[in-house]
């Protein structure tokens, strides 16, 4: 079966940053630089390298959140009509991502990352891992809407949705951003692209830009792997 197109949009916006900056001023700051600014890619109140759990030592190429007070996990529904929390993946490395369906550029360039990472991985490493996309938009992301948007890049991803509430306090929970953007035909998302790695002990370890690579990626979670 041919991968669906989920391009619906040409509409460009500031999905990594929150009003007060756009896209490209926030792409164009040091990793030091952005997180001095609350509004921008950074997880507030994140800890510092060095914190609790394994890996003490470890050096990662996104930014290191070990011993965060937030994101602890979630309660919400998959794709499949199963509850998940995050005890689901116990003994994995989870990367969590936050986007919507309708997404016409961040989000397909974050899940198209994230299966280059899987391929990267191999077979026996990617089995270890569990990519999770969280819709921000569950008044039009349904079960089987998510289920084809989950297919159309990697058969493993499992995307996550609750109620306009769930949504709410898992972003919140997760120190994420999003708000609904009215356009002429409707509205858009705009939404925080960081994805989030938990280590195979379910402590969230790692916030990852937008902007960098696979080889970022791969390499962090082949840390927190390592570590297991």
């Amino acid at each position: 079966m041919p991968a669906k197109v989920f391009f619906v949009s040409s509409l460009s916006h500031p999905l990594v940053c929150k009003p007060v900056l756009t896209r490209r001023t926030c792409l164009g700051l040091s990793a030091a630089a952005l997180l001095a600014l609350s509004g921008c890619d950074r997880p507030p109140g994140g800890g510092a390298a060095g914190g609790s759990g394994d890996n003490k030592a470890a050096s990662f190429k996104g930014i290191d959140i070990t011993g965060a007070s937030y994101g602890k996990g979630f309660a919400l529904t998959d794709m499949h009509g199963q509850p998940r929390t995050l005890a689901d993946f116990a003994g994995k490395v989870v990367m969590l991502y936050f986007g919507f369906v309708q997404c016409p550029d961040v989000c397909p360039t974050a899940l198209t990352r994230a299966s280059q990472v899987m391929q990267q991985l191999g077979p026996e490493q990617a089995a270890r891992v569990q990519v999770i996309f969280v819709t921000v938009d569950p008044e039009r992301d349904t079960p089987e809407l998510l289920r084809d948007y989950m297919a159309a890049f990697d058969a493993r991803f499992l995307a996550l949705h609750g109620n306009a509430e769930q949504t709410q306090a898992t972003a919140a929970a997760f120190k994420a951003y999003y708000k609904k953007v009215p356009t002429g035909s409707g509205y858009t998302m705009d939404h925080t692209a960081l994805s989030y790695l938990f280590d195979p002990k379910g402590q969230l370890r790692v916030a990852l830009r937008h902007e960098q690579t696979a080889d970022d990626y791969t390499a962090d979670i082949l840390t927190l792997l390592g570590g297991a």
